[in-house]
Formats: structure tokens, sequence, C-alpha cells
């Protein structure tokens, strides 16, 4: 049994996608995948062991990466295919039968829109695979004891907390007295932020500080996250990898919407100034094209005391 899962560009969609494609693999045990995701995304899916073939697509002009796409699936007859991008691909390609997602504006966590593709009434949450390899990379370099993960970037300016609150909040989590005290402190994100992340990555004493920025693959990533003690970051798809590897997960969240794409799991909240995300995105003066922090009344005691209300068992 062949089946054609095509799924999002971003890292975060794609990792609430994966519970989709884990329930459609417990359902079919004997089916084989081929994963069709954005380049960037397709380490989440190369170590699933049901998997295949993962197809990177590459941003091309003019649909090019579609047409690339059905060049490559075309020729195939499969019993199955699972379109989440509400493409015009899933109608073009020879199957049995054909899920295609529509776009909704329902007030509801995207895992629900994601399940109803199938029926369900529930989230299925995100699941992730690592490798044995990559499960002892991450034991090497995340050693024992107590670690914060933090995940300090974002795919927007507007949506990543200043870089000075997170060191502030590092601080203050494994300091004297902390929730963490002592603790090694994590940090996680692309090389390409790195120059953002400088006064975070300064403030962190050397001696405690695992600096994994654009050091690991996704799915180490993953491994690595399951060593960690608490996670906070930025609403990014590191925040759902974190989530969806059961470490405790804290969002930080301002001009994206929490309802919409909060971490998931009975580990997980979210936090957020004073302002909703009506107030900020439906402001008369919003301009996505912004260069600058829309999350500056969410000050560091606020995401201090939601920490330490999710490790105490509470939610945020």
């Amino acid at each position: 049994m062949r089946i054609l899962f095509v799924t999002a560009s971003r890292i975060g969609d794609a990792v609430l996608s994966t519970g989709l494609l884990a329930h459609l693999a417990e359902r079919y045990p004997k089916a084989r995948f081929t994963v069709a995701c954005g380049q960037a995304a397709a380490g989440l899916f190369q170590s699933a062991p049901f998997v295949d073939k993962v197809i990177p697509m590459v941003k091309r002009r003019r649909a090019g990466h579609w047409i690339e796409l059905w060049r490559q699936t075309a020729g195939i007859f499969w019993h199955q295919v699972i379109d989440l991008r509400g493409s015009a691909l899933g109608w073009l390609v020879p199957t049995m039968s054909r899920k295609i997602i529509k776009s909704s504006w329902e007030p509801k966590h995207r895992l629900l829109h994601l399940s109803a593709l199938l029926g369900l009434d529930h989230p299925l949450p995100p699941v992730l695979w690592s490798t044995p390899d990559q499960e002892a990379q991450a034991a090497r370099l995340m050693g024992e004891g107590p670690i914060l993960a933090l995940g300090p970037g974002a795919n927007w300016t507007p949506k990543q907390w200043p870089a000075e609150r997170f060191a502030q909040l590092a601080g203050r989590l494994t300091g004297d007295g902390g929730i963490l005290a002592g603790a090694k402190v994590a940090l996680f994100g692309a090389e390409s932020e790195r120059p953002s992340l400088h006064a975070l990555i300064e403030a962190v004493p050397i001696e405690r500080r695992l600096d994994l920025i654009g050091r690991v693959d996704l799915a180490t990533i993953h491994a690595c996250l399951k060593r960690a003690s608490l996670y906070v970051g930025n609403d990014s798809g590191l925040m759902h990898i974190a989530a969806a590897s059961h470490v405790p997960t804290l969002g930080l969240f301002g001009p994206s919407s929490e309802v919409f794409y909060g971490p998931f799991g009975p580990l997980c909240a979210a936090v957020r100034g004073a302002r909703s995300f009506e107030d900020i995105c439906h402001a008369p003066d919003f301009n996505h094209r912004r260069p600058d922090c829309l999350m500056l009344d969410l000050d560091v005691d606020k995401v201090a005391e939601a920490a330490a209300g999710l490790m105490a068992g509470g939610r945020a």
C-alpha cells in the first residue's frame, strides 16, 4: 500500500501534521509512505521507520516546485493521497482515495483542523522520530543534569522576544533561588539567527552554555529536547518540536495566536503580554512588513512566573 502525504513548507506546520501521519501509519501498518514537504522540514520525516521517501520541495518561480512534485508522483498509482496544502496536485495524481484539506477560519487549534480531514473530532498530538545515532549524539551534546532549553528565534521579527530578555530570563531561572538553579542553558535556532542572538549567547556563562544554534538537524534537536528540563521559546517550529518531545514547554506569543498555534500537550502553556492577538494584528496601524518586535509588553517577570507555574504542574 502506497500513501502520498503532502504537508507544509514551514517547520511548525509540518510538526503539527506528524500526528496525522503517525495515525495513518498505525491504521495501515503495511503501508509505505512518501512525504512531500518544504526543504526546511524534510529532516522531521527522514527518521520515521515507515517513510520510504521524503521529497523536499524547493520553491521555484511560477509554481515550478509543484510541477516537479507532479513529475515525481504522477507516474505512480497511489492507494491514498493526503494533501494538507489544499493544492491541485491532490487531484492530478492517480489514486484510489484522496483527502484534500480546505481553508478554515474557525477559532480552533490547527490540530483540530487537521484531524477533521480524517473525520476525527479530537486532536492528534504531534509525533517525532529520531535514530539511535541521533539519540547518542544528543546524549553527548546535552550531558547530565538539569537543562533549560531556549528557542529565542522566530521566522518573523515582530514575534521574536528580545534576546536581552531571554538573557535576563535565563539568569532568573538558573541563578541562585531559581527554579532550575545551576542548570545548563541549551540554545537552539538557525545559524542565520546567530547575529541577533549575540546578547543572549554572551550572557550565558560559558561553563553552562550549550550553544547548539545551527549545529544539529531537526531530528537530533528532538532527541536533545527530550533531555531538557524546561523549554521556553517564541512561537516557532522549535516550540512545536519541544512540545512533541514531551518537555515542559512555554510558548511566548504576541502577533500570532495561541488559540490556533499554541504548544499542544499536558506539559504545555502559552503566555503573552497585556495585548491580545486581535489587539496587535487588528489595530488600524498594523503593518505585517514592520521590522520591529511586537512583544515588548511581555516582561521577564510574567514569563518567569509562567515558567514557575508550568514546572509546578499548573498551566500559565
